[in-house]
C-alpha cells in the first residue's frame, strides 16, 4: 500500500471507531490531552473480550496465579529494578517554543521521508539512511545530535532550531503520604509487583517451579511526544507473564503442542544481512538454536495462536527477534510479536527470557532472598558459609524490627559476610546496613556467628530465570480494528459501507433483534427473543426505530455485530450472518441457543447453514 493509500485507510478506520465510540480523545471538551483515550461501549466491549479471552487461553489453561498489585510504586522498588537509572527517552526541545520531541523518532521519520518520497534519491543516499535507521537504538546522545545537526533536522511544527539531545526518565513521580518523604512512581509496567511476591507465590505454588504469574492492570508512562493514536499513550493496559523455570533445565512438558506451528519468524541473522521474513516450524526454530529454549519457543507459539484466534491476519504477524543492540546485557534470547498495519510493523507482544536478572535485583536490594530448593537425588558434600543469627540477642537489641535485622543477617553474600566476622573478631561490634529498615544499625559480637563448616547438601538452592510473554493490549486492540475493516458497496452502489469483520469471539454486541415493522406483536416476540439472549449470557442491540431494514443492518455491520434475528413472524425469525449477508430460518425457541453455540465455538455458520433452511430476502 502507498502511503497516501495508508494514510486514507487509517483515517477511514479513525472516522469510524470515532464516531461509533469506539474510543475518543480523554477530555475533548477541554480539548483533550495527546496520549491519553477512553473507550467508549463498543471499544469497552472489545477490550473486555480480548481480555477474558487472554485468561481462558493463558491464565486458565497454564493454571497460572494470577495478581493484581498497585498502579502506585515506591521508589526503591524501581531503584532495584533499574527504572529511575535506565528507563529513559533522549528529548529534544525547540529553542525558542519549549515543545518537546523525541529525538530518535524525529531522525526516523526524517530518514523514511527521504526513502519514501525522493525516488531519484542516489543509492549511495539510500543505503546511509537505511543504514542510520538499523543502528538507530544503538546512538549516544552526543551522535544522535550530531545526526540532527548534520542533516538540518528542526523542529517539524515552527522550524525552530532544537536543542542537543538529553535523557528523560519517562516514569510520572509522585510521592505517597502527605510528608513528602516517600517518593513513588506511577509503574511503568506490571512486572515488578510480580518479581516483589515471589517468595509468597513459591509457597503458595507447594514451593515446586516451573510456575507462572500473570496480571492485567494499567501501566503509564510519561512519553515525550505521543503520536500514532492507540499505539502510543500515556496510560494503558498491560497483560504480562512471569514464568519461573530451573536455568538448567527450560524443556517444556507441552512444547509438542505447539512444535508445528509455522509463522513468519525473522531471526536477527536475516535482519542483518537484509533478508526478508520467512516461514519457520517452531519446532524447527528451537532445534536449531535459532530460538534459545522450549519454553521461550513454546510462548512464542501459543501468543501465535492467540492473536490469530482475536482475528489478527497471520500474513501479517511476525516474530522479530532482538538485534544483538537491542536486549538488555541479561537477557538470554527476546522476541517481539509485530504486526503490520497502517503504521508500518508494530511491536504488540514481547517475548524475552531476561534469565535471573529480576529476582537477583530485587534480592540484593530488599536482603530477602528470592530463590528456588530443589531436592538433589543424591546427597553431595560442600564447605558452607554458615550464618546464625542469635535471634533471643537481637530480639532484646532491636525489638520489633528483629525480624528484618534476621533477614538481612541471613541474606549476606559471602564477602560481606567474613568482612562481618573479621571486623566483630577484631573490634567486638561492627556497623551493618538493613537495607528493608533502610538504616545501619550496630551488631555486636554475641549477635551472630559466621563459621565455615563442611556440610551435606539434600538440596539445590538456585534464582529462577523468568521468561516474560508481555502484552499492549491496546496496540493488539487498533491493529485488529484495522484488520477487521473493510468496506463493500450499499444495495443501491450508491454509496460504500463500513464493516468490522470481529470474529464472534471480540464483537462488541454477538446479535442485534430488529423487529421488520413496528407491530405490537413482532414487538413482543422481540422482546421474549431478548430474555432468552440475556439468559444465555450473549450481549444484544434492539432496534425497534421503523427504519429500513438495509439502514438498520448497515448500522450494525459498522459495529462488527456478527447476526442479525430479524422478527418477520411471530414463530420464526431470520438470522443473518454480517459477511457473507447470508439468512437462515430459524424457530423463535431456538434462536438463542443456535447463536450461543456458535459464538462459543462449538459449532459455525457453516453448520448452521446445512441445518436450517436458508432465506432469501
Amino acid at each position: 500500500m502507498e502511503a497516501h493509500d495508508r494514510e486514507a485507510f487509517r483515517q477511514a478506520v479513525v472516522n469510524t471507531l470515532e464516531r461509533r465510540l469506539f474510543y475518543i480523545p480523554s477530555f475533548k471538551i477541554y480539548r483533550g490531552v495527546a496520549g491519553l483515550y477512553d473507550y467508549g461501549p463498543p471499544g469497552c466491549a472489545v477490550k473486555s473480550n480480548v481480555l477474558a479471552f487472554w485468561r481462558q487461553h493463558f491464565v486458565l489453561e497454564e493454571n497460572m496465579l494470577e495478581v493484581d498489585c498497585p498502579c502506585v510504586t515506591p521508589e526503591i522498588v524501581l531503584k532495584a529494578s533499574g527504572h529511575v537509572d535506565k528507563f529513559t527517552d533522549l528529548m529534544v526541545k525547540d529553542e525558542k517554543t519549549g515543545n518537546c520531541y523525541r529525538a530518535d523518532h524525529l531522525l526516523k521519520d526524517f530518514c523514511r521521508e527521504k526513502l519514501e518520497r525522493e525516488p531519484n534519491l542516489s543509492e549511495e543516499k539510500r543505503a546511509e539512511f537505511r543504514h542510520v535507521l538499523a543502528v538507530l537504538d544503538d546512538l549516544s546522545a552526543e551522535e544522535l545530535g550530531a545526526k540532527l545537526k548534520g542533516y538540518g533536522i528542526v523542529s517539524p511544527d515552527t522550524k525552530n532550531p532544537l536543542s542537543d539531545p538529553y535523557p528523560f526518565n519517562l516514569m510520572f513521580q509522585t510521592s505517597i503520604g502527605p510528608s513528602g518523604n516517600l517518593p513513588g512512581y506511577m509503574r511503568p509496567e506490571t512486572a515488578q509487583g510480580i518479581f516483589v511476591n515471589f517468595k509468597d507465590l513459591y509457597y503458595y505454588n507447594g514451593s515446586k517451579l516451573p510456575f507462572a504469574a500473570a496480571q492485567i492492570g494499567q501501566a503509564f508512562r510519561n512519553e515525550i511526544s505521543p503520536r500514532q493514536g492507540l499505539l502510543r499513550v500515556r496510560e494503558f493496559t498491560l497483560a504480562e507473564i512471569e514464568h519461573f523455570v530451573d536455568p538448567d533445565n527450560k524443556a517444556h512438558p507441552k512444547f509438542s503442542e505447539v512444535a508445528n506451528l509455522e509463522f513468519l519468524m525473522f531471526p536477527r541473522e536475516d535482519q542483518v544481512s537484509g533478508r526478508s521474513a520467512s516461514r519457520i516450524p517452531i519446532g524447527e526454530a528451537v532445534a536449531q538454536g535459532i530460538v534459545n529454549n522450549e519454553t521461550l519457543g513454546y510462548f512464542i507459539g501459543r501468543v501465535y495462536l492467540f492473536l490469530t484466534y482475536l482475528g489478527i491476519d497471520r500474513d501479517r504477524l511476525r516474530f522479530r527477534q532482538h538485534l544483538a543492540n537491542e536486549m538488555a546485557h541479561y537477557a538470554a534470547d527476546c522476541w517481539d510479536a509485530e504486526i503490520e498495519c497502517s503504521y508500518g510493523w508494530i511491536e504488540c507482544v514481547g517475548i524475552a527470557d531476561r534469565s535471573a536478572y529480576d529476582l537477583r535485583a530485587h534480592t540484593d536490594k530488599s536482603g530477602v532472598p528470592l530463590v528456588a530448593h530443589e531436592k538433589l537425588p543424591e546427597p553431595i558434600e560442600v564447605e558452607k558459609l554458615v550464618i546464625t543469627p542469635v535471634k533471643k540477642e537481637l530480639g532484646l537489641a532491636f525489638k520489633g524490627n528483629q525480624r528484618m535485622v534476621v533477614e538481612a543477617l541471613e541474606a549476606m553474600g559471602e564477602k560481606e559476610a567474613l568482612e562481618l566476622k573479621a571486623t566483630l573478631e577484631s573490634k567486638g561490634e561492627a556497623e551493618f546496613t538493613v537495607c528493608t529498615l533502610d538504616r545501619v544499625v550496630t551488631i555486636k559480637s554475641n549477635m551472630v556467628t559466621i563459621s565455615k563448616e563442611k556440610k551435606k547438601e539434600h538440596q539445590k538452592v538456585f534464582t529462577p530465570s523468568v521468561i516474560e510473554p508481555s502484552f499492549g493490549i491496546g496496540r493488539i486492540i487498533y491493529c485488529l480494528y484495522e484488520h477487521s475493516f473493510y468496506t463493500r458497496p450499499s444495495r443501491d452502489g450508491d454509496e460504500q459501507l463500513n464493516v468490522f469483520r470481529f470474529p464472534p469471539l471480540v464483537a462488541p454486541i454477538k446479535c442485534t433483534v430488529f423487529p421488520l415493522v413496528q407491530n405490537t406483536e413482532y414487538e413482543e416476540v422481540a422482546k421474549c427473543i431478548v430474555k432468552s439472549l440475556t439468559a444465555a449470557g450473549i450481549s444484544y442491540k434492539i432496534d425497534i426505530t421503523g427504519t429500513s431494514i438495509g439502514k438498520r443492518y448497515a448500522r450494525t455491520d459498522e459495529l462488527g455485530v456478527p447476526f442479525a434475528i430479524t422478527v418477520d413472524s411471530t414463530s420464526s425469525v431470520t438470522v443473518r450472518e454480517r459477511d457473507s449477508k447470508q439468512q437462515i430460518r430459524i424457530s423463535v425457541d431456538e434462536v438463542a441457543s443456535v447463536i450461543k453455540e456458535i459464538i462459543d465455538g462449538l459449532g459455525t455458520w457453516a453448520d448452521a447453514l446445512w441445518k436450517y433452511p436458508t432465506h432469501s430476502s
